[in-house]
């Protein structure tokens, strides 16, 4: 049995200083402003008090007080989680947030579009607990992820039924400009696809729903449409780096109806 979403959250208290920063939909980082996020539990840890400071002038703290969890965000339980839109329509604004832990340090992204449907704009928010010096990683280069990773998916559901395990397997190949990426889920199901290598940019070619991968600071990669086509699937996706030889990614799928269906989170090694 998982343990309760309320104590899921609970493993992203503390005070985590960092940086917010802004990044086009084409990857290029546009501004970046340092922050600080509380999150305190009240009354023995039956309340949560979340404040968020921008350190620029002028700039007024945002104070947020909860009891319970929003329908719109799911914990796994070493605090990974993802919250966001439950539903996809056109001509209304959508996005998502991620958040992964790493020991004192937890990298967050926020993939925002607009009433087009169109990747507007990114925030990657990069994070340590006070008093602590945790290295940042490096930016994720391409060539870190060539190979063969194989790992373990955990997914839970938005109707709160039991989580679901299986083994994964990733294969990412080189040739020229373009990468070939071929993803077993569970051992009895194969999807091979095929990007263009712009620097940093993966432009996924195959299918409507043309996805594009964005290779950013801290070892961590953005994955999303960059415009949303009705009645598709959708899967947004934040991975980090953690170390040259292991890797997790958080995945929020909506069907094709646009419902927020499920999120799975990857952890996986390169053998």
């Amino acid at each position: 049995m998982m343990k309760p979403q309320w104590e899921c959250l609970l493993e992203n208290l503390g005070e985590w200083r960092g940086s917010f920063t802004r990044v086009s939909p084409q990857g290029e980082l546009l501004e970046d402003t340092p922050t600080v996020v509380s999150l305190e539990g009240l009354d023995n840890n039956q309340m949560i008090r979340q404040v968020v400071k921008r350190l620029v002038p002028n700039a007024e703290d945002l104070v947020l007080e909860y009891r319970s969890l929003s329908r719109s965000i799911l914990f796994f339980e070493n605090g990974a989680f993802s919250q966001g839109s439950i539903q996809f329509g056109p001509f209304s604004e959508f996005g998502a947030e991620f958040g992964l832990i790493n020991g004192n340090r937890r990298l967050r992204l926020v993939q925002l579009f607009n009433r087009e449907s169109r990747l507007h704009q990114l925030t990657l928010i990069r994070e340590r607990l006070a008093g602590t010096d945790s290295p940042e990683r490096p930016p994720l280069k391409l060539d870190d992820l060539i190979g063969e990773w194989q790992g373990k998916a955990v997914t839970l559901y938005p109707d709160w039924r039991n989580p679901d395990t299986c083994s994964t397997n990733l294969k990412l190949q080189r040739e020229g400009d373009r990468l070939l990426q071929q993803l077993s889920y569970g051992g009895d199901r194969t999807i091979t696809s095929t990007a263009q290598i712009n620097g940093p940019v993966l432009d996924f070619e195959e299918g409507v729903q043309k996805n594009r991968v964005l290779l950013l600071p801290d070892g961590a990669s953005s994955m999303g449409p960059v415009q949303i086509q009705p009645r598709q699937p959708i899967f947004l996706e934040m991975g980090w780096l953690l170390q040259p030889d292991l890797r997790q990614r958080i995945v929020r799928s909506y069907n094709s109806k646009g419902e927020w269906v499920s999120l799975t989170l990857v952890t996986e090694r390169k053998v």
